[in-house]
């Protein structure tokens, strides 16, 4: 849902991860600096370990005086993540802009394509409102119910969960290490038994390599697992591709999108969607780019219609 009526925004935080894929303080100090050309006032804050990006953002948002009306995530989607946990649940009065400085970036691709981070930026601090280049939109999240956390971009079961794994060991940067470890993940994947779940209703039950609930169209910045996701229309689009596919074929089927036409690929969408394990062993399970290392055999997804404010391209 758009808000084209909406003020532009006068006062940012800026959120960097220092540990993100492509961190750099350059990258910082730009983003500063046009955010400081362009504002009333503008913070930035390093984070410093896992979590501290909502910490932050909470506690900004909790000032009586000068709280940011504008969250600018800097990192990776891990970052964006935690940024939205702190921005949700809110009173809507500030919103969320990405600027990409991690591996995939899936979290800014799909909102901006691949247009440059300044000219997007740019579009939100000085071209937004009715005719400009920017505008403020109300996206869809999903809540997962075992953990409560919020999912920004999507959440992937099986051989995507697994291929985080694999990248922590790839001494690469960027999408080609996501890639890369996509690759070599799916070349000895084994199915897992799964049921997948959409609004009551049974869509797949048998070998799964991966469920994917969204959100975003891409993963990994380069996969597109959902091509027919859209990000306010208040459901959550599901992927289920069955053990017929041969899972060292995934990783090319989902480039461009071409497992969608495969007999053993599930597409559907609705307001609750259930992805399990039916062995009773734990589901290997991501969301926005963390892997999930406490959930157990189920995972339960929730659709938050309209819950996260976020500056996007007034054209797609």
């Amino acid at each position: 849902m758009a808000d084209t009526a909406a003020p532009g925004p006068t006062r940012a935080l800026i959120l960097a991860n220092p540990a993100s894929g492509s961190h750099s303080a350059e990258l910082v100090r730009q983003v500063r600096e046009l955010c400081e050309s362009c504002l009333e006032r503008t913070e930035v804050h390093l984070t410093t370990a896992p979590g501290d990006a909502t910490v932050a953002v909470r506690r900004a948002l909790e000032r009586t005086d000068a709280a940011p009306d504008l969250v600018v995530a800097i990192g990776g989607d891990g970052t964006v993540r935690e940024v939205v946990q702190g921005l949700v649940p809110g009173d809507g009065r500030a919103a969320l802009a990405v600027v990409p400085g991690g591996t995939g970036n899936s979290g800014y691709k799909m909102l901006w394509g691949d247009r440059p981070w300044s000219e997007a930026l740019k579009a939100v601090l000085t071209d937004y409102g009715i005719g400009g280049t920017a505008r403020l939109r109300r996206l869809d999240l999903a809540r997962l119910a075992e953990t409560r956390n919020y999912v920004y971009l999507g959440a992937c079961s099986g051989v995507i969960a697994d291929a985080l794994l694999t990248a922590r060991e790839l001494p690469l940067t960027g999408r080609e290490r996501y890639a890369r470890a996509f690759a070599d993940t799916a070349a000895g994947y084994r199915p897992y038994p799964g049921r997948v779940t959409v609004d009551g209703r049974v869509v797949h039950e048998g070998p799964t390599v991966l469920a994917n609930v969204g959100g975003g169209r891409y993963r990994g910045g380069l996969f597109l697992v959902l091509p027919d996701s859209l990000l306010d229309d208040g459901l959550l689009d599901v992927c289920v591709i069955g053990g017929a596919v041969p899972a060292d074929q995934v990783p090319e089927l989902t480039l461009d999108a071409r497992h969608i036409g495969h007999p053993a690929t599930v597409y559907a969408r609705g307001r609750s969607i259930t992805v399990e394990r039916t062995d009773g062993r734990r589901l290997p399970l991501e969301h926005d780019g963390e892997y999930q290392h406490g959930i157990g055999a189920k995972a339960t997804f929730e659709v938050l219609p309209g819950a996260l404010p976020v500056w996007a391209p007034a054209q797609p």
